[in-house]
C-alpha cells in the first residue's frame, strides 16, 4: 500500500539529483585534486548540497509525522522507525562492510573507529586529516539524530497539549543556532586560528556537529507545518513559486559571496541559515503548480534522485577506486570525470536493486500487514 500523507512532488526529485551533483562534483575535485581544471570553480559551492538534503529531509520526514498528527492524532513511533530503519540501515551497513573490509576502497588512509559509525556519533570530534576516510557519513549522523528526535519531540509536545503552539520552538531553536555557533566559534576556533592547520579545528567544533547543522532541517519542518496545517496560507504562498525560485536565487548568491571563505566570521553565523532559507524558497517553488519544476517530470532526475542515497553513500570510494584503477592509462581529466561519474551511477544503481529495493520491499510488507 502507498504511502498518501505526501503526494509524489515531481521537483523534489530535481532538486535530489541537484544535490547529489553538487555533492558529487565538489568531492571530486577535492579528491582528483582540482581536476579538471574548471570543476573547483563551478562548483567551489558543491558542499552546499548536503544543506539541500537536509531541507528536503525536513520537509518530507516532518510532513510524514504532521500528517499523522493531523489525521489520526497521534505518532507511530514503531511504524517510522522501521520505515527509517529499512531504508538507511541496510546500504549504510554494506558500505560499512566495504570500507572496513576492503583497504582499496578508502579514499584515505585512516578511519574513525566502527563503534562511531554504528553509534552515529562519528560527527563529533571528527578529526578530519587523520581519520578523514568516509567523514561524509557526518550528514548521516545529523540526518539520524533528526528522525530520533523529532518524532520523540512532536510526541512530548502533544501530551502536553503544546503542538499548536510549537511554532516558538522553531523560532528557539533556528536562534540557538547562531548562539551555538557564535560560542563555537568564539571558544574553540579563535584560539587556533593561529595554528596552520585551524581548518581541523573549523570542522570539528563548528562545521560536522549536529547543533550547528540544524538550520536546513528547521527550514524544512517550518515549511511542513505550513504545508499540512496552514492549507489556506500553503495555497496562496504557492501561487507565487516562480517568484520563489527568483528569491532562493538571490539568497544563494548572497549566501555565495559571504561563504568565498567559509571560516570567516560571517559565513559561520549567518552563511549556514542563509543557505537553508534560499533553499527552502527553492523548495517552495518546486512544490508550486505554477513552475517549471512542478511540472516537469523527468525520467533522468527521478532515476538519480532514487539512486542519490546510494551515490552519496559510497561515491568517495567509487572515484578513489576509478582513478586507482586508471592510473596508468594517462586518461584525460574530462574523461576520467565522465568515467567515474558513470562508475558512482553504476554502482549506485546495483546497490540499490541489489539491498535498497528488497528491503524497501520487506518493510512495506511489514507495515502492510499490521493493517490487515
Amino acid at each position: 500500500m502507498k504511502n498518501n500523507n505526501t503526494p509524489k512532488f515531481y521537483g523534489l526529485d530535481h532538486l535530489r539529483t541537484l544535490a547529489i551533483v553538487l555533492v558529487l562534483f565538489f568531492h571530486y575535485y577535492i579528491l582528483s585534486g582540482g581536476k579538471p581544471k574548471w570543476l573547483p570553480d563551478t562548483f567551489s559551492f558543491g558542499w552546499t548540497g548536503v544543506d539541500l538534503f537536509f531541507v528536503l529531509s525536513g520537509f518530507l520526514i516532518a510532513s510524514q509525522l504532521f500528517a499523522e498528527i493531523r489525521t489520526k492524532k497521534d505518532i507511530s513511533l514503531k511504524d517510522f522507525f522501521i520505515k527509517r530503519f529499512f531504508r538507511i540501515i541496510p546500504a549504510y551497513a554494506f558500505t560499512l562492510l566495504l570500507y572496513f573490509s576492503i583497504p582499496f576502497f578508502r579514499e584515505k588512509e585512516s578511519l574513525p573507529p566502527l563503534w562511531k559509525f554504528i553509534t552515529f556519533t562519528q560527527n563529533f570530534d571528527l578529526n578530519l586529516k587523520d581519520f578523514g576516510t568516509f567523514s561524509h557519513a557526518w550528514s548521516l549522523c545529523v540526518e539520524e539524530h533528526f528522525y530520533l528526535f523529532l518524532p520523540l519531540l512532536l510526541i512530548f509536545l502533544q501530551l502536553n497539549g503544546w503542538i499548536k503552539k510549537s511554532y516558538f520552538l522553531l523560532i528557539v531553536l533556528f536562534l540557538f543556532g547562531f548562539l551555538i555557533r557564535f560560542y563555537s566559534y568564539n571558544h574553540f576556533f579563535i584560539p587556533k586560528i593561529e595554528d596552520e592547520n585551524n581548518w581541523l579545528y573549523w570542522y570539528k567544533y563548528i562545521y560536522y556537529p549536529t547543533y550547528n547543522r540544524l538550520d536546513g532541517l528547521l527550514v524544512g519542518v517550518s515549511i511542513a507545518a505550513i504545508y499540512q496545517f496552514l492549507p489556506v496560507f500553503w495555497e496562496k504562498i504557492t501561487k507565487y513559486g516562480n517568484a520563489f525560485l527568483v528569491i532562493s536565487v538571490v539568497i544563494l548568491s548572497l549566501a555565495y559571496s559571504i561563504c568565498l571563505d567559509p571560516m570567516t566570521f560571517l559565513a559561520t553565523i549567518f552563511g549556514f541559515p542563509l543557505i537553508a532559507i534560499g533553499y527552502g524558497c527553492m523548495l517552495i517553488g518546486a512544490v508550486s503548480p505554477n513552475t517549471f519544476l512542478y511540472k516537469w517530470k523527468s525520467k533522468i532526475t527521478t532515476f538519480i534522485a532514487t539512486l542519490s542515497y546510494g551515490i552519496y553513500l559510497t561515491h568517495k570510494g567509487i572515484i578513489h577506486c576509478t582513478h586507482q584503477l586508471l592510473v596508468s592509462y594517462n586518461v584525460d581529466d574530462n574523461l576520467l570525470l565522465l568515467i567515474s561519474t558513470v562508475a558512482c551511477i553504476v554502482f549506485a544503481y546495483l546497490l540499490y536493486i541489489s539491498i535498497e529495493k528488497p528491503f524497501i520491499k520487506i518493510r512495506n510488507k511489514i507495515i502492510n500487514s499490521k493493517k490487515i
